[in-house]
């Protein structure tokens, strides 16, 4: 029968009573306790008098008393142990007197860490599915069936344990009280040697899954292309296992042995563990609402409320057990998300995210097609029709810089140029326009889209895109045009008339019209300048007399004097136009 020594109650180690190979776990003055507690010259008066409190009992208790002697009752309390006291108490501990000391501070979610890892199996299905004949109905059933079986052999040992065993004894890490043998192996039939060779092939067993398992996966990842720098560990031997991969994994494993203690390397384990079946539901709930068509589950009970409760207790469970190594956690992740981002890696499937954002971006084009801002939510808008030179870059960049530091960065900015010709032959040259349009934009880090379009006729491209540029509520509601130079010396007269036909489109379409001169000479970015801006607030122009003048009507801000007749430049206007 298995018998420890408890001195009030403090657990003893079963060398430190032992005298002459016989236990004598009595207050006898002659005793070991009494040495290791009174004589030794490291012991405080402290020690002593705890030793020689009459309060204070040396007894020899059971430890495993058996489901009959009522112990499960007194187990179901919570008594955890802070580092150096001794288990089960509050007291100090001191090892020399032969005192079970905790190494850590344990708590529920401390202890839930060092567990998790052993029921962390039920990926072996999903990671193999390739060796599967039917991956979609296997990996279910198979999965579900594994944690309902390991569920009820963990809760129901679990819960013998606490109903056979002294709670002190089981705290006893290394099983010091019983002379350092295992536990659970003097409670094994036929010898403890059986529990030891189980457990050596339990741990076995469970490591050459790991070994199956993990590489495969890691080759799968680098196949796939998804994190670049993993590319090497795609190359697999002749008979198709992936070597480089599986001599990595021994690598990760062996430096998680060099540490040389469970309890610093599980909660480790746990995190990833955690964060990988978060991002698996993450995955699943974002395929179901994002209705991908190759997302195609088949088991019946499925739904995607589940799968957001799965990541969420992820989470959770990942912070309550261990806050500092969840930030450590979610940080690499962070950094390996940005350089796959960054790097450009393509995958075949796509990118959840991105379609995330498609979708939310559509929802909220849909909210603002409800109607109508209000005037306190008006803001400007801006359509940049911008002119193109022979060599198909823009010919005034700066209006760019001028549109974004109008809108200080914010706000709804729309770079559009037209080509003039055949869109088949023209289509090679929209393209590298495009890319003109988009190095300019990065250049000057301003926030909004480019486009080029092909017509016909010059006027009527920047009609189509005054009428269609922009989508659904997402649309302009004020246009910036160049200002036309060189009117005076340009015979043709098609230079001025698609600047006048830009004009009465914009005006017909009821929008604001900005024509910002002497574009080139806008500060850069940073430049602090002095001076003033003149601004023309135009309501309404008529244009009369064919000999090119007109009379402008200045109002609301206007600076002009009303009836002050103007020349235009060599401009002749046969017919009267009126804008309103």
């Amino acid at each position: 029968m298995c018998r420890v020594c408890m001195l009030g109650d403090r657990l003893l180690s079963h060398d430190s009573v032992m005298f002459n190979g016989t236990m004598m776990c009595t207050k006898d003055l002659a005793g070991p306790i009494f040495q290791h507690y009174c004589v030794d010259q490291s012991n405080t008066s402290e020690a002593c008098d705890y030793f020689n409190n009459p309060n204070t009992e040396a007894k020899l208790v059971k430890a495993i008393p058996g489901m009959p002697s009522g112990i499960f009752s007194h187990n179901l309390l919570n008594r955890y142990t802070e580092v150096g006291k001794v288990v089960g108490t509050d007291s100090d501990g001191d090892e020399s007197r032969g005192e079970i000391v905790a190494e850590i501070t344990t708590s529920f979610m401390v202890l839930l860490a060092i567990y998790f890892p052993s029921v962390t199996g039920i990926m072996a299905g999903s990671n193999r599915s390739g060796d599967l004949a039917d991956a979609q109905k296997s990996i279910p059933m198979g999965t579900i069936c594994a944690i309902a079986t390991t569920s009820t052999v963990y809760l129901t040992s679990v819960l013998f344990f606490a109903g056979c065993i002294e709670g002190d004894v089981m705290r006893d890490k290394y099983g010091q009280s019983i002379g350092g043998s295992l536990l659970i192996g003097k409670l094994a039939w036929p010898h403890e040697w059986v529990i030891v060779i189980g457990s050596f092939l339990s741990t076995l067993g469970a490591g050459l899954q790991s070994l199956t398992g993990a590489p495969r996966l890691m080759q799968a990842i680098a196949k796939d292309g998804v994190i670049p720098f993993l590319r090497i560990f795609s190359v697999t031997s002749k008979k198709g296992e992936p070597v480089r991969a599986l001599l990595m994994t021994c690598c990760i494993s062996e430096l998680g042995i060099l540490v040389g203690n469970l309890d610093y390397v599980a909660p480790i384990i746990t995190m990833f563990f955690l964060m990988c079946y978060g991002f698996v539901n993450m995955a699943c709930a974002m395929l179901t609402l994002l209705q991908t068509p190759n997302w195609r589950p088949r088991f019946k009970f499925y739904h995607w409320t589940l799968s957001l409760l799965g990541l969420a207790l992820c989470i959770v469970m990942m912070f309550i057990s261990s806050w500092y190594y969840a930030l450590v956690a979610m940080f690499i992740a962070f950094v390996i998300y940005r350089y796959i981002e960054y790097k450009g890696a393509e995958q075949e499937w796509g990118d959840g995210i991105r379609g995330l954002a498609m979708s939310a971006a559509r929802y909220s084009l849909l909210r603002l097609q409800s109607g109508p801002p209000h005037t306190k939510n008006w803001r400007p808008q801006l359509l940049l029709l911008m002119k193109l030179d022979d060599k198909l870059e823009p010919k005034y960049p700066k209006m760019v810089l001028f549109c974004s530091q109008l809108k200080a960065g914010k706000g709804l900015v729309l770079v559009n140029s037209v080509l003039e010709g055949d869109f088949k032959e023209r289509y090679p040259d929209a393209q590298a326009a495009k890319q003109s349009l988009s190095n300019i934009i990065k250049t000057y880090g301003v926030k909004g889209f480019w486009d080029v379009i092909i017509a016909k006729d010059i006027s009527e491209g920047l009609c189509q895109l005054i009428q269609n540029a922009g989508l659904g509520g997402l649309r302009h509601n004020s246009v910036v045009v160049g200002w036309p130079y060189g009117w005076r010396h340009d015979a043709n007269t098609k230079s001025f008339r698609t600047f006048l036909d830009t004009v009465r489109n914009v005006e017909a379409a009821k929008m604001a019209l900005l024509v910002p001169k002497g574009i080139n000479q806008f500060p850069e970015q940073g430049t602090k300048v002095r001076g003033t801006i003149d601004v023309w607030w135009i309501v309404h122009i008529l244009f009369v007399h064919s000999y090119g003048f007109y009379r402008e009507k200045p109002q609301g801000l206007g600076v002009g004097k009303v009836g002050r007749y103007r020349q235009f430049d060599c401009i002749s206007i046969k017919k009267v136009e009126n804008f309103s």
